[in-house]
């Protein structure tokens, strides 16, 4: 965990992370919206900062198309891609992001295995039989997002086989016996988040890690050895997300005959969840621990609602944790760790409170699977402004933002886009035009 953190502050510190703004305003506008022409101008800006980051092209030894990227990295990373696509979407010709998601396509081994970071030399950062490699399987939901848009059904055949065989690794290397799915504290996305029971010690049932890059990245730590011995909510919500999605890609397809097995899957995984990562009297999901609830209140638990996980008897007082700024609605909403949670930063602390674009707008989403379309619409007009009124302190769009202040987090890279590109162009035009 030491060594982790402090790799984050010195890569923030290389990328100009500042807290101090001595900069002028880009624009002034009172405090109930944001106005049109500020609006624009983060529109055309967010813009501006995409296009500046396009990379490869015929003069690359590795990646041989120019490909849009979040490009704070020589690396190229999944689940960044897959949400930069929830708004290159409406500008693919601008925006190459077909050929950022074929990065990854293009690297896939012959089980399926997809490494959640690739290097500049197009090599694994990772090692496979550790799940520190694999993110968040959201590459159906990326390429759904990118027909939404063009319609192109011969992409969808193209990339079907692909996703139908990446989601087969999942099954077969990350399934346990109880259907539910662990992961990695990192490899999970959220990297910081302490993901074991309190006070665990290593005991020596994890997946061992060999550290392919310790030049670069070390990560040794507790967190490393907590893997196989936890079940993750988030992991198997995740999986739910993508049974759906390809029960969706398949009947745009005419695939009849794959349906009910996505449908299957879905309802097996969902009850798993239900019945073990449940506390009925919390009212919220908890990540488990050798059978045992672990109380660690983090955005992981919201991806059951994306992923259709939450029946409608515990929505109401499942959603009252997302509203409740104790927990997480906070200043800006929503934070990423509980604010009642002892380990939470108010100021950010990366992923303990820090609001993320990746995550607001899967909660987003989430409110509008179930038909929440004015607390949908209220989070996105929310964190749409927070972000505005940063921007007009800085100039510019951040990694992350601070729970409780309107400014970037304390551990946040700027010019971000990245995924807070979503912000001023896919929430705008989903949610504020």
């Amino acid at each position: 965990m030491e060594s982790r953190r402090k790799f984050i502050e010195s890569s923030l510190l290389l990328s100009g992370t500042t807290l101090f703004y001595n900069l002028p305003a880009f624009a002034s506008y009172n405090e109930e919206e944001v106005p049109l022409a500020l609006q624009k101008e983060m529109y055309e800006k967010a813009l501006a900062i995409c296009k500046q980051k396009i990379r490869g092209g015929a003069n690359n030894p590795v990646f041989k198309k120019p490909f849009v990227d979040a490009a704070f990295s020589p690396s190229v990373f999944y689940w960044d891609t897959c949400f930069i696509a929830t708004y290159a979407k409406y500008h693919q010709n601008e925006l190459p992001i077909i050929n950022a998601l074929d990065n990854f396509y293009d690297r896939m081994d012959t089980d399926g295995f997809i490494c959640r970071e690739f290097t500049a030399e197009g090599k694994p950062f990772w090692p496979k039989e550790h799940p520190v490699s694999a993110n968040p399987p959201l590459l159906a939901f990326a390429e759904l997002e990118l027909f939404s848009i063009s319609k192109d059904l011969k992409r969808l055949q193209q990339v079907y086989p692909l996703l139908k065989k990446h989601f087969q690794y999942w099954i077969n290397n990350y399934q346990a016996k109880d259907k539910l799915f662990f992961s990695d504290s990192l490899g999970s996305g959220m990297d910081n988040i302490p993901r074991y029971p309190y006070g665990w010690q290593d005991d020596g049932q994890g997946i061992p890690m060999k550290n392919l890059h310790p030049d670069l990245f070390n990560y040794d730590g507790i967190d490393s050895k907590w893997n196989q011995q936890g079940r993750s909510v988030d992991a198997s919500a995740q999986m739910c997300l993508f049974a759906d999605n390809l029960n969706t890609i398949a009947q745009y397809l005419g695939k009849e005959e794959d349906l009910p097995y996505y449908s299957h899957f879905h309802e097996e995984v969902k009850n798993a969840i239900n019945e073990y990562c449940w506390n009925e009297e919390d009212g919220f999901y908890y990540d488990l621990g050798y059978g045992q609830q672990i109380k660690r209140k983090h955005i992981g638990m919201f991806w059951t609602l994306i992923g259709g996980v939450v029946p409608a008897k515990k929505l109401k007082v499942f959603l009252a944790h997302l509203t409740n700024p104790k927990e997480f609605w906070t200043t800006i909403p929503i934070a990423t760790y509980a604010a009642d949670q002892k380990e939470y930063q108010a100021h950010g602390g990366y992923w303990l409170g820090s609001v993320w674009a990746p995550t607001n707008y899967m909660v987003i989403k989430g409110l509008e699977r179930y038909h929440k379309h004015a607390l949908a619409k209220k989070l996105a007009k929310k964190y749409y402004k927070a972000v505005a009124d940063v921007y007009v302190k800085t100039g510019t769009f951040w990694e992350n933002y601070a729970p409780d202040f309107i400014e970037p987090g304390n551990q946040s890279r700027k010019d971000f886009c990245g995924w807070t590109g979503l912000v001023p162009i896919a929430v705008w035009k989903e949610y504020i035009q």
